[in-house]
Order: structure tokens, then C-alpha cells, then sequence
């Protein structure tokens, strides 16, 4: 069984990886570019064992432990023994091209490359390597310790031993997966949130009806846990407003293509919860 794992970005997405997987007994690799950024995620994570531990859910024990198997650096170098490695970084090709080249210099030969990209094709990120059958999508969702999903992306080349330890990494530290057979922009989650969020929006936008009741309509009556503005506001009206664009810009399909109200919201800074402001007002 791999033992050993790396995470590079230790955001929201990285540090919640970071801390399902120490967790499961992994010895984590938790890479940054700041120490600024790397205390933050430490300390995110320390907190989120606190609450799991004042709920009764773990003991202080079990939680100091896998506090001890995290070990944080701004080196990338660090990663280069780890079993599996997985990208966390901004959605952003360009950024996450850059990332994998490095790794394909770093990384031992036999490890698995994952990204947990929630909508950049897959192919696209294992083609700047030399090993394109050694890079799979890993698609976590946040809050990482809470939510049970781990959407599996097959790339274009991506060998079936590649997605049967991905598969197996993501099962060992408590997920259910699915598997993405064809690497389409957004895959099956981001497609389908991304395509309720703008229909809600355009509704929304029009007038035909309240965020409220545009959300209550979902939750009654399709036993939706929560409304599709009411996830917007919590993911953040900006970040699906991002990976709506990279769906449209690949697929070319209108249902993506996002309300005027989404953009500016953004460029009003009214982004959801994170900034007090979004479909609703917190």
C-alpha cells in the first residue's frame, strides 16, 4: 500500500487532502511557495482536528499523530519519493502546466501524478509530461473532510494500473468514487452544477422568480441538500463563474455560457459567503 504522499498547493482543496490522508496514516508532503500560506493551512487543518475531536469523532491521540505526519516545505524537491502526488493549485492551465513539467522531473518514475482540477481537461495537464499514462484527475470536494465524493478523471492516456490506485488512494482515506471514462472540460460534477447555476441565474436574472425560491424549488422538489444559488454563494460566484468559461471555451455549448449577472457580481466583488455579498446577503 503507498504510504507516501505530496500535495502541492495548501489552500482550502490541498490542506483538506492534506488532512483526510495523514488522517488515514499517510505520511503527507504538504508543499507551498510561502511559509505564510503554509501556516495558514496548517492551522486550518489543526482546527478542523479540533472540532472532529470536540464532536467525538476522533481522539486528541489520534489527532496529534496525524498533525506529526505532516511535514511542510516551499521546496518542490521534497515530493521526490512520495508514492502519489496531487496538484491543488488556482484553476488555471497555465499554472498547473508548469507545475507538471516539474513534477515529471522530480517524482520517481513509477509515482501516480493526480490533479485535482474541477474542470481543466486531464489530457491537456499529462501532456507537458513524459509519462501522460501516469497522470489522472483526483477531484475532491470542499470542505475536503466533510464531503464524501472523489470524482475519478481518466486522461486520454491514462493507464488502467494509473486509475486503480488512484481509485484505491481516494477509497483508503474514506471517499466514493466515480470514474470519468472520456476527459471532457468539467467532467460529470462541475458540468452539471455549472449548467443548474447558469439556468438558475438566467431565472434569477429575469426576474421569473427569488434566489430563495429558485433554490427552495430545488430542494423540495428534486431533494437537492442545497439550491443551486446557495452553492454558488458557498463555492464562490467567481470560481464557478471561472470553470463555467473553461467548460464553454472547450465544449462551445450555450448552456455554459454564464448570465451577465454572474460577471458582475464579480466585478463587483460581490462573491458569496467568502465576501458577505452574493445571491443572498450574509
Amino acid at each position: 500500500m503507498a504510504k507516501k504522499l505530496a500535495v502541492i498547493g495548501a489552500g482550502l482543496m490541498g490542506s483538506g487532502i492534506a488532512q483526510v490522508s495523514a488522517a488515514a496514516g499517510y505520511d503527507v508532503v504538504l508543499r507551498d511557495v510561502t511559509d505564510e500560506a503554509l501556516a495558514r493551512g496548517l492551522s486550518g487543518i489543526q482546527a478542523s482536528y479540533g472540532k472532529f475531536v470536540a464532536k467525538g469523532k476522533m481522539t486528541a491521540e489520534d489527532a496529534e499523530a496525524a498533525l506529526a505526519r505532516i511535514t511542510a516545505t516551499t521546496e518542490l524537491e521534497a515530493v521526490a519519493d512520495a508514492d502519489i502526488v496531487v496538484e491543488a493549485v488556482f484553476e488555471k492551465i497555465e499554472v498547473k502546466q508548469e507545475i507538471f513539467r516539474a513534477l515529471d522531473k522530480i517524482a520517481r518514475q513509477d509515482a501516480i501524478l493526480a490533479s485535482n482540477t474541477s474542470a481543466i481537461p486531464i489530457t491537456k495537464i499529462a501532456a507537458v509530461t513524459e509519462r501522460p499514462e501516469r497522470v489522472v484527475g483526483t477531484h475532491f470536494f470542499s470542505p475536503v473532510p466533510l464531503m464524501q465524493l472523489c470524482e475519478l478523471v481518466r486522461g486520454y492516456k491514462t493507464s488502467d494500473e494509473t486509475l486503480a490506485a488512484a481509485k484505491a488512494f481516494a477509497e483508503e482515506i474514506g471517499k466514493t468514487c466515480i470514474v470519468v471514462n472520456r476527459d471532457v472540460a468539467g467532467f460529470v460534477t462541475t458540468r452539471l452544477i455549472s449548467a443548474l447555476v447558469v439556468e438558475a441565474a438566467k431565472l434569477y436574472e429575469s426576474g421569473v422568480a427569488s434566489a430563495e425560491d429558485i433554490d427552495i424549488a430545488c430542494k423540495l422538489g428534486f431533494g437537492h441538500a442545497m439550491g443551486p444559488l446557495t452553492t454558488a454563494d458557498m463555492t464562490g460566484v467567481d470560481i464557478l463563474l471561472h470553470a463555467t468559461g473553461n467548460i464553454y471555451a472547450e465544449s462551445q455549448d450555450e448552456k455554459f455560457a454564464a448570465p451577465e449577472i454572474m460577471r458582475r457580481m464579480v466585478d463587483a466583488g460581490d462573491l458569496g459567503r467568502k465576501s458577505g455579498q452574493g445571491f443572498y446577503t450574509y
